[in-house]
């Protein structure tokens, strides 16, 4: 204590506390975490199967939704072989002639058993050829049965078949990819499409144990954007905290989701959250 603090202890202690104040608020201050901002989807579709490209459905930066379809290939060939199954499958003449023959015997054989029983007039020969007849008559109506549940399948697969030439979107996006142009040829595999959808953008992130300790899944978090953006800072909810650590760094990944409706964040950029900050109220 200097001399001028022996002279004034008040103000030896006003100092004292203020800086006592100082070094908590240093102590206090949050730490900041960095991470990349990924979309929720980010799609490379490709063709199940190989064709010429037939028609190109979309353009480039458009916005598509789930199941629309994006690219035809060639399918004129598939196209006339479902129409045929369809059509084996949708006759059904055969099915009612014999349905409506097997209702015919059943009566007559009713009708000669009730004679046989009451008079005797119908001999056993006749009744024994009619109750064949009718077995007969409702085997062949079962067989009939089984045969259009068959060519049901066969015209389902080869729908499918004529399908597979179309690549639809599994998920509302943007186009942000379309590499084959009309009359080029498509193999199976080879990435054509990508579709990105970013209304619902993703901070992942890794901390150290200790910090991730403390985040619950479910709860609010700021993200701060990099500058030049339209949002600088965005709340977002911590959708997954990672049960295991790395064992080389200690470190755990974190991920906080966020919406991105009007896309004003854009994915690829750096995000970052504070830790140990009072955390914001939940929207």
């Amino acid at each position: 204590m200097d001399n001028a603090a022996k002279s004034n202890p008040q103000r030896w202690l006003a100092q004292l506390a203020c800086l006592t104040l100082m070094l908590g608020s240093v102590a206090a201050q949050a730490k900041t975490f960095s991470g990349l901002i990924y979309p929720l989807h980010d799609i490379t579709l490709s063709a199940g199967v190989a064709g010429l490209v037939m028609r190109r459905e979309v353009q480039l930066g458009q916005y598509v939704k789930a199941n629309q379809v994006l690219l035809q290939l060639d399918d004129r060939l598939q196209s006339i072989e479902s129409n045929r199954r369809k059509v084996i499958f949708d006759d059904q003449s055969e099915v009612s002639a014999a349905r409506e023959r097997h209702r015919i015997l059943s009566i007559l054989l009713k009708d000669a058993q009730a004679v046989f029983k009451a008079t005797g007039s119908v001999s056993k020969d006749e009744l024994l050829r009619l109750e064949a007849e009718q077995l007969a008559a409702g085997a062949r109506l079962e067989q009939l049965i089984e045969q259009k549940k068959r060519e049901k399948l066969d015209f389902e697969a080869a729908e499918r078949d004529r399908l597979q030439r179309q690549i639809t979107a599994p998920v509302n996006g943007v186009v942000t990819k379309l590499t084959p142009q009309v009359g080029e040829w498509a193999k199976p595999g080879d990435p054509v499409i990508s579709l990105v959808d970013a209304s619902t953008a993703i901070l992942r992130l890794a901390v150290p144990h200790s910090e991730a300790s403390a985040l619950k899944v479910g709860a609010s978090q700021v993200i701060k954007t990099e500058p030049g953006g339209t949002l600088q800072q965005v709340t977002g909810r911590i959708s997954f905290v990672s049960p295991v650590a790395d064992p080389a760094s200690g470190l755990v990944q974190v991920e906080v989701t966020f919406s991105n409706l009007k896309y004003a964040v854009k994915p690829g950029i750096k995000g970052m959250i504070e830790l140990n900050a009072a955390a914001p109220a939940s929207k």
